[in-house]
């Protein structure tokens, strides 16, 4: 059978997931804590990537080496980028860039050297089953979870996210990253600091990929305060919500 790797950067953004698990057993790789379970009948590994892209490069690489994971998702937060994103949206990605990548004037800016590209995509097949299971959720999200004032409801956005080692919390920083990853042809919705990374090492090992994020905050001036309100009382509904409609969809496979 196999095996699904659920990666998040933070805890409180898998919180109750664990508890779901059954048969747990916990390893330790690499400096990190794995728990190894199953839920629904589909073989799970959860793990915590930590905060940047090396850290979550590396845990990637020890789910793939270790686990043998035939597949990995990456769940958890991000400040939005695009005009038509909101607090409370979820975006599917369907690719990343770093956006703090810049060997010029070797390589154009946002081009990994040696790679002759600047975006990873992420798998076809795994994004349209996380899109279909983050629809699901915020269809039965309880009213108390949402963070949106009526009548406007959480939307389900698809497209590229940025990754860089910088957390983004002014407007002047949000903007200046837009216009330039536009001017590359790029027109992000969601910034955060791990997926490329994550989608970099799957890109080498052939494991398939996806990622979805909810928009914590605006990745503007109020940045920081809504990202600490919003990870600790609503990332973790929805990725829950989000994983046990995704594993649904898994077994059926």
């Amino acid at each position: 059978m196999a095996t699904t790797a659920i990666l998040s950067a933070l805890a409180e953004e898998q919180q109750g997931l664990m508890a779901q698990l059954q048969g747990t057993r916990r390893v330790e790789r690499a400096g990190r804590e794995f728990w190894l379970g199953s839920l629904q009948g589909q073989v799970l590994v959860l793990g915590l990537s930590r905060i940047g892209k090396v850290a979550a490069a590396t845990t990637a690489t020890a789910l793939i080496e270790h686990f043998a994971v035939q597949r990995i998702v990456f769940t958890g937060v991000a400040g939005a980028l695009g005009d038509a994103v909101n607090v409370g949206d979820v975006v599917v990605a369907t690719g990343f860039v770093q956006h703090d990548m810049d060997a010029s004037p070797l390589f154009p800016r946002f081009e990994l050297p040696l790679y002759r590209q600047s975006l990873f995509a992420c798998d076809a097949g795994l994004t349209a089953l996380l899109f279909n299971a983050s629809q699901a959720t915020l269809n039965v999200m309880p009213g108390g979870v949402r963070v949106i004032s009526p009548p406007a409801k959480p939307v389900v956005h698809q497209g590229l996210i940025a990754s860089g080692d910088r957390f983004i919390s002014t407007a002047q920083s949000a903007g200046g990253l837009k216009l330039a990853l536009r001017a590359a042809g790029m027109d992000p919705l969601a910034v955060e600091m791990e997926g490329a990374a994550v989608a970099q090492v799957c890109h080498d090992y052939g494991v398939p990929f996806a990622a979805v994020r909810t928009i914590s905050d605006r990745a503007d001036d109020n940045a920081t305060t809504d990202f600490q309100h919003f990870v600790t009382h609503v990332a973790s509904h929805y990725a829950l919500g989000i994983v046990n409609h995704l594993v649904r969809a898994l077994v059926k496979q």
